[in-house]
């Protein structure tokens, strides 16, 4: 199936990431228009990094569900299906398996890829958080920090400094350093 119409709808647009041939591609859609997200291995390398701990913690605490690249919606929004690289959900709703999530995680992660921009990835964030999202990490790997935001706070965090799930995971912690661990070019 090909892409052909200019704006699609959430309906359309799950028809055409359902086909056989789009099925294995990582398909958002941003505000009726369709964009595939290409990441690098450097990005793969830093959102393992980030699962890895954020696993670690669940697997303990049975605090809810951690999974890189799912779809989510929200029922309202009929031009907009967000796949952020990481998520965090409580509860223990059965899992979707067609189709985005009809709501938001509570946590909403994005590793910048080349082709991304930090104004881009600022306009997701404040997406995530407008929808129903609690914290959102922006991961930039090149020059190794992370932007956290919540509704009413927003920080910038460098290596040497700790990350933390707030009042949406408490006790999760994580040192901003272990995402960029292995991940410098030799």
């Amino acid at each position: 199936m090909e892409a052909r119409q200019l704006f699609y709808t959430v309906e359309e647009f799950e028809q055409y990431a359902d086909a056989p041939e789009n099925r294995d591609r990582l398909l958002e859609l941003i505000d009726g228009e369709i964009v595939e997200k290409v990441p690098t291995q450097k990005h793969g390398m830093c959102a393992g990094n980030i699962y890895g701990f954020f696993w670690n913690h669940i697997r303990e605490t049975r605090a809810g569900r951690v999974v890189m690249e799912v779809r989510y919606r929200t029922p309202q929004d009929k031009r907009n299906s967000r796949i952020p690289d990481i998520s965090f959900t409580s509860g223990n709703a059965p899992p979707v398996e067609r189709g985005s999530v009809p709501q938001m995680p509570e946590i909403a992660i994005e590793v910048k890829s080349p082709d991304d921009s930090l104004k881009e990835m600022r306009a997701k964030a404040r997406y995530y958080l407008a929808n129903g999202t609690k914290l959102v990490w922006l991961v930039e790997p090149q020059k190794r920090f992370v932007e956290v935001y919540t509704l009413d706070d927003e920080q910038v965090l460098f290596e040497g400094e700790m990350l933390d799930g707030g009042e949406v995971l408490p006790g999760f912690q994580m040192p901003v350093s272990a995402i960029f661990e292995d991940t410098a070019a030799e």
